[in-house]
C-alpha cells in the first residue's frame, strides 16, 4: 500500500465550528438588518397607531405603627395588596358616584412601593382629568380605610383595657369590704377585753397579719388600675401619629405622554429586538443550510483548489473599478489555464451563470484563431450531466460562495469523477472578504494548475511514478477488451453484422 507524500491529515471536525457560525451571520447581514428596520419600524408605529392610554398619578405617605429599620418593605407590600382589593375599589367607586365593577376598575389601577412608606398609585381612564378624579378617589378611599383600621384596633384595645380596670376595680371593692369587716371585728375584740378585765392592753388579735395582707393587696390593685386607665386614655386617642402622618403628599395629576419620546422609545426597542431575532435566525440558518461559504470547505467538498476568487455583484464607482481588474487579471489567469491544457476546457457555473459567460467571452477574445476556447456550461441542480464530456476534457468550475449546500458539492465532485473529467480549478465568486483560509489542495497534482506541465510531460515521456512521484497522481488508463484468437485483435462482438437479401418464393 503507497501513500502520497502531498496528501495532508485532515483536521478534526468540531460540534460547532464558530469560524463558520461568525461567518454566517455576517454574510446573513442584510436578514438581520431588515428585522432590525422593519423592528424599528414596527415599533414607531405602533406608538402612532395605538397611542398609549391617559393616566395620572399620585402618591401617598403612609404611616404604620410598627415601622422601624427590620421592616423590610413587608408592610407597604400588604398596602399595595390591600389597595388592590375590590373593597377599596367600591368605595372610590361609590364616592365617584360611578356604576361600574369593582374588578373592571381594579384593571385600570397601577400601585407601586416606591419605599417603606410611599405609594405609587397610576390610573388610566378616557381623559387625563377623569383619570386624576379617579386617583384622587381610590387615595382618599385608601387613606379612610386605613385610618379606620387603625382607629377600629385603637378603640377595641381601649375597651378590652376599660374591661380589665373594670375587673380590678370590682376585686379592689371586694378587698376594701373584707378589710372594713376586719377591722370592725377587731376594735370590738379588743374593747370587750379591756372592759372586763380592766388591765393594760392585750397584744394584738390573730386577724392582725390577715389585715397586712389585705392592706397590700389593696396598693396592688390600686397601682393596676391607674396604669389601665391612663393605658385606655392612650388607646382612645387612635393612634394620632398614624392618622395624621397617612396622607396625599403628591396630588393626582395627569401623566404627560409625548408621541415623539414614545415612538423613539418603541422604535429603540423595536430595533433591539429585531437584531436579536435577525443574528440568531441568521446563525440557524447558516448552521442548518450548510452551504459552505470558505474557500477552505469549498475545495475540499469539490476536491479542486481555488484559483481565483471575483466578487460579487455589488456597487459604486470605486467598487466597479476594482472588480473590473479583478476581472481582467482572472481572465489572464484562465487563458494561461486553456492555452497549456492538452484538450479543450469547459467552464461549469454552480451560482454564478454571468461570471462564467464573461469569463468565457473574455477568454475567447484573446485566443488567436483555430484555439479551443472556454466552452460553457452548468453544474447547478437539473443540469443534464450526459453532456458534460463534449464540452471539454477538463473542466474549470466557476462556484458562488453559499449557493449549493454541502451535499450538492459531494454530488458534482462524483458526477465528474464518473464522467473522467478532472477540475483543474475553482473560480470562487462574491468570497467572504474576511476569510482567511487556505483553498488549496495538496493532494492530486495530476488536476491542479501547480501540476498540470509536470504531470503532462511524465505522460508524454511514457514514465510511471518516476522523479519521485507515485502511482496515485496519475490518471487511469483504460486497456482494451481481450480478444479471441485468430481475429487479428478483433472481438466477435465488434464484427459488422452481415445483411442478407430476403428469400422470395419460386413461382410454381
Amino acid at each position: 500500500m503507497t501513500t502520497n507524500p502531498d496528501s495532508t491529515p485532515q483536521a478534526p471536525q468540531h460540534l460547532l465550528d464558530f469560524a463558520r457560525l461568525w461567518t454566517a451571520i455576517r454574510r446573513g447581514r442584510r436578514l438581520w438588518i431588515g428585522f432590525a428596520l422593519v423592528g424599528f419600524l414596527a415599533g414607531g408605529l405602533l406608538a402612532v397607531l395605538l397611542p398609549p392610554t391617559p393616566s395620572a398619578v399620585t402618591r401617598i405617605l403612609v404611616t404604620h405603627e410598627q415601622d422601624g429599620p427590620s421592616d423590610g418593605g413587608s408592610l407597604i407590600r400588604t398596602d399595595v395588596a390591600l389597595m388592590s382589593t375590590t373593597r377599596i375599589a367600591a368605595d372610590a367607586l361609590e364616592r365617584l358616584k360611578v356604576t361600574e365593577r369593582p374588578e373592571e376598575f381594579l384593571k385600570t389601577i397601577t400601585v407601586t412601593g416606591l419605599t417603606n412608606n410611599v405609594l405609587e398609585v397610576t390610573v388610566e381612564a378616557p381623559t387625563g382629568a377623569e383619570a386624576a378624579r379617579r386617583a384622587k378617589a381610590l387615595a382618599e378611599a385608601f387613606i379612610a380605610d386605613h385610618v379606620g383600621r387603625i382607629q377600629s384596633a385603637a378603640a377595641a384595645e381601649a375597651k378590652a383595657l376599660t374591661d380589665q380596670r373594670g375587673q380590678v376595680q370590682a376585686e379592689l371593692d371586694e378587698v376594701n369590704g373584707q378589710i372594713s369587716g376586719a377591722e370592725a371585728a377587731a376594735a370590738a375584740s379588743q374593747d370587750n377585753e379591756n372592759g372586763e378585765n380592766g388591765e393594760e392592753a392585750a397584744p394584738p388579735p390573730a386577724n392582725a397579719a390577715t389585715l397586712d395582707t389585705l392592706y397590700a393587696r389593696r396598693a396592688e390593685l390600686t397601682d393596676q388600675i391607674s396604669q389601665l386607665t391612663q393605658q385606655a386614655q392612650e388607646a382612645g386617642l387612635g393612634a394620632p401619629r398614624v392618622v395624621a402622618g397617612t396622607q396625599v403628599v403628591d396630588a393626582p395629576r395627569p401623566v404627560r405622554t409625548s408621541l415623539k419620546l414614545t415612538g423613539a422609545t418603541n422604535a429603540g426597542i423595536g430595533l433591539v429586538f429585531g437584531l436579536v431575532l435577525g443574528v440568531a435566525l441568521a446563525a440557524v440558518t447558516g448552521v442548518v443550510r450548510d452551504k459552505p461559504v470558505l474557500r477552505r470547505d469549498i475545495a475540499e467538498h469539490l476536491g479542486a483548489s481555488v484559483i481565483a476568487q471575483l466578487p460579487g455583484g455589488r456597487r459604486g464607482p470605486l467598487r466597479n473599478r476594482k472588480a473590473g481588474q479583478e476581472h481582467a487579471r482572472v481572465a489572464e489567469t484562465l487563458l494561461r489555464l486553456v492555452r497549456d491544457g492538452a484538450g479543450p476546457v469547459s467552464a461549469l457555473e454552480l451560482g454564478a451563470p454571468k461570471v462564467a459567460a464573461s469569463l468565457a467571452a473574455a477568454v475567447d477574445a484573446e485566443l488567436a484563431d483555430g484555439e479551443a476556447g472556454l466552452r460553457t456550461g452548468s453544474v447547478a441542480p437539473g443540469a443534464s450531466w450526459t453532456g458534460l464530456p463534449h464540452l471539454g476534457a477538463e473542466t474549470l468550475l466557476v462556484v458562488r460562495a453559499g449557493y449549493a449546500s454541502t451535499a450538492w458539492l459531494h454530488t458534482v465532485a462524483r458526477q465528474l469523477a464518473d464522467l473522467g473529467i478532472p477540475v483543474v480549478g475553482i473560480v470562487l465568486v462574491d468570497p467572504d472578504p474576511r476569510d482567511r483560509t487556505d483553498g488549496t489542495l495538496w493532494d492530486g497534482l495530476h488536476t491542479a494548475l501547480r501540476g498540470r506541465a509536470k504531470h503532462a510531460a511524465r505522460t508524454t515521456n511514457g514514465t510511471n511514478g518516476s522523479n519521485g512521484s507515485n502511482g496515485a497522481d496519475l490518471p487511469t488508463k483504460r486497456l482494451a477488451p481481450a480478444t479471441a484468437s485468430g481475429t487479428s485483435g478483433t472481438s466477435v462482438h465488434d464484427l459488422p453484422t452481415k445483411k442478407f437479401a430476403p428469400v422470395r418464393r419460386t413461382p410454381g
